[in-house]
């Protein structure tokens, strides 16, 4: 477990795939996301077994909040995309329930993840791709300490309207000037 102030971050279990599936096929959910399409608990199970094939560092953690009730599977993150000669990977992350929108639990898993990169898997460089039309999920990042670093322009199409992906990172010696 690695644990923040508010959230945990765990392994992903075979019975989050449900959850997982629910998320994938809310169009609002979705839309963040690099999918197009809902997915189906077939697919789903088999993304599930094809991870656990892959090195355990490129395994998803799963974001939990304590409530009154005990931990709650909010979302999941990770990174992936690990390149070890230069100590970079990519960042990814789903809040799947809605209710728990807009309440920083997406910044402290980023923040979690980037101690995480840097800390115990001597990364350099943690990156990401972000809509444009995402305002939220650019406000978590820069608030988790990324900068804009480009743009693939009109290189996403949604809603009949075309968008730039931009490109955002944080580097190690950034990260440590400003923990």
């Amino acid at each position: 477990m690695i644990y923040g102030e508010r959230i945990r971050l765990r392994a992903v279990e075979r019975a989050d795939i449900a959850q997982f599936t629910e998320w994938l096929n809310d169009p609002e959910v979705r839309r963040g996301l690099m999918f197009r399409q809902p997915f189906s608990m077939a697919e789903e199970e088999n993304w599930f077994e094809n991870m656990l094939k892959s090195p355990q560092v490129e395994h998803p953690l799963g974001i939990e909040i304590l409530t009154d009730s005990g931990w709650e599977l909010i979302g999941n993150c990770g990174l992936a995309g690990f390149d070890w000669v230069a100590r970079r990977a990519e960042f990814g992350i789903i809040i799947g329930v809605k209710e728990h929108w807009n309440k920083g639990y997406g910044t402290e898993a980023l923040k979690l993840m980037i101690k995480h990169g840097f800390s115990t898997l001597n990364l350099n460089r943690i990156s990401l791709l972000v809509y444009e039309n995402n305002p939220r999920a650019l406000r978590c990042y820069e608030k988790a300490g990324l900068s804009v670093e480009g743009c693939k322009r009109q290189a996403h199409y949604d809603e009949g309207q075309f968008f730039d992906i931009i490109l955002m990172s944080i580097l190690r010696s950034e990260w440590e000037e400003n923990k």
